[in-house]
């Protein structure tokens, strides 16, 4: 197949999964597509599928990967306050590190909002639909909501990072952080690395946990950010390589401040 091809496919049996969309009308335009089967992936509940539809999409996301372009440690710099720690700014999905970090909320499930820009659906997105079926399996055997501050590892399928440990940061509902919001940042940050440890990760790329609509300010969840990761890495010694990555210029910003 060729990629317009297996995207038609992908769309075809998406849609056929579900009676409201019989006979759908597919859009034409290339990137309409891509807009509609990214919404489908979305929505899909965490339900099996057969190995044919997986290979299918399999072939597709490895090949948008290559269009998108992976992004290796390699290329970038340390920070020259401490080379253990580097900044990069762009899509948390091309990286290639051995873990990534994504912002869950307590379902652990991903983002059913079809398109949202937020780095749960954009994950999820680009991982393939095995990324919230291994999640569902998580959250079974858990038998209750993602607690505040944890950190749950699953593969990282078809992103070029081998794993994506998910963690539910705090959400801020007053003025400004109080003390127990910050204690949980910190345990965020601390159990991914820990996670990622215990996962044999020589690097790990953390997003801007808690940040947008948990409404932890950028600024103060930065400082937090660098401040826990190297005391983690002070008090346990670990060789573990570790990004910041931001998408907003105010971001990257604040980051270059802090980390020179």
């Amino acid at each position: 197949m060729t990629q317009a091809e297996r995207r038609l496919w992908l769309i075809r049996a998406l849609c056929a999964e579900r009676l409201d969309l019989a006979g759908a009308q597919i859009p034409v335009d290339e990137d309409e597509q891509r807009a509609f089967l990214r919404a489908l992936i979305n929505v899909r509940p965490p339900e099996p599928i057969g190995d044919e539809f997986l290979g299918v999409q399999d072939a597709y996301l490895q090949e948008r990967l290559a269009e998108r372009g992976v992004v290796h440690l390699s290329e970038l710099e340390p920070a020259s306050k401490d080379d253990r720690l580097l900044l990069w700014r762009g899509d948390i999905t091309r990286l290639a590190v051995d873990a990534i970090v994504n912002a869950a909320n307590s379902q652990l499930l991903g983002c059913f909002v079809p398109g949202h820009h937020c780095i749960d659906n954009a994950i999820h997105t680009f991982a393939g639909i095995q990324l919230r079926l291994a999640c569902a399996e998580l959250m079974r055997a858990q038998g209750h909501e993602e607690g505040t501050g944890l950190a749950k590892v699953t593969p990282g399928f078809n992103l070029p990072a081998t794993y994506v440990i998910h963690t539910v940061g705090p959400i801020v509902y007053g003025p400004a952080p109080t003390a127990r919001d910050e204690l949980a940042l910190r345990s965020s940050y601390h159990n991914c690395l820990a996670a990622a440890d215990a996962a044999g990760c020589a690097s790990l790329a953390f997003c801007c946990i808690s940040t947008g609509v948990f409404r932890y300010p950028y600024e103060e969840a930065a400082g937090v950010a660098v401040d826990e990761v190297q005391s983690y890495l002070d008090e346990t010694g670990s060789s573990m390589r570790v990004v910041f990555n931001v998408f907003l210029e105010r971001d990257e910003t604040v980051y270059r401040g802090l980390l020179g």
